[in-house]
């Protein structure tokens, strides 16, 4: 279990449980006291800790894609490249970035003025929800932050993105059929909890405005919040072959 594949789900599975934790329990907690009310704080708390949290697993999982392309691209060197140091340094950059985000974005939320009544029309306190309610003329900070975030998340789709097609590229090159299906199975795991993240972040944010309605909005917001950490550890275990066969003696 020393390797750095399964250090690197210790710390998705961390940031896995973080984020849900976040949301979910102060929602079921409403849901209980039939009630929907949440303090300033306790708002900006979570805007700031599923924003660390989603971004942080975000970088990680672009750590995670070059883990697999040296994994698979350069096996002989797996040792040296991601030694534990490096491994170490690596998970410690892809929180630190996640925080750095959350800060960026908590700053700019809480810089503004709220005139739009107090009402977020969501199971949590969801950014654009919180966008709705201000009245704050700031156009040019809400830039910045976009701009910024966008840069990096573009930036990282885009090395998960190469580091696949050279990944793909090497398997194909493998002569046996065996092969190929080992490195395959290496990668589908990670490669299904990337389309997960990403597919579902992607409908929320940049499905059409005129689509928009209170009910589609939150069982967008479920499929991006609650759903991804919660299939991640499952998506993970279909590795474990002891796993696989009993969830195939249960169907």
């Amino acid at each position: 279990l020393h390797t750095p594949m399964y250090f690197f789900l210790l710390n998705l599975s961390l940031l896995d449980v973080g984020s849900i934790s976040t949301t979910v329990p102060k929602s079921m907690t409403n849901s209980l006291w039939d009630s929907r009310a949440i303090s300033y704080l306790g708002c900006a708390a979570q805007i700031f800790l599923f924003v660390f949290f989603a971004s942080a697993e975000y970088f990680l999982l672009t750590v995670m894609a070059y883990d697999r392309y040296v994994a698979i691209c350069k096996p002989l060197y797996y040792g040296t490249l991601l030694d534990n140091r490096v491994c170490v340094k690596m998970a410690a950059a892809a929180w630190s970035s996640g925080f750095l985000t959350a800060l960026l974005y908590v700053a700019n939320a809480l810089s503004l003025s709220f005139c739009q009544g107090n009402e977020v029309e969501q199971f949590f306190c969801e950014i654009p929800q919180i966008l709705k309610l201000s009245c704050s003329d700031s156009c040019l900070m809400e830039v910045g932050v976009i701009a910024v975030s966008t840069s990096l998340a573009f930036g990282c789709f885009i090395f998960i993105v190469v580091s696949y097609v050279q990944i793909f590229r090497a398997v194909l090159r493998i002569p046996s059929e065996h092969g190929q299906h080992k490195a395959f199975s290496m990668c589908l795991p990670h490669l299904a909890v990337v389309s997960l993240f990403l597919g579902t972040l992607m409908f929320a944010y940049l499905k059409s405005p005129s689509v928009s309605s209170p009910a589609l909005d939150l069982v967008v917001a479920v499929l991006y919040s609650v759903v991804p950490p919660t299939v991640n550890p499952l998506i993970y275990s279909m590795r474990n072959k002891e796993l696989s066969t009993a969830l195939k003696r249960l169907i």
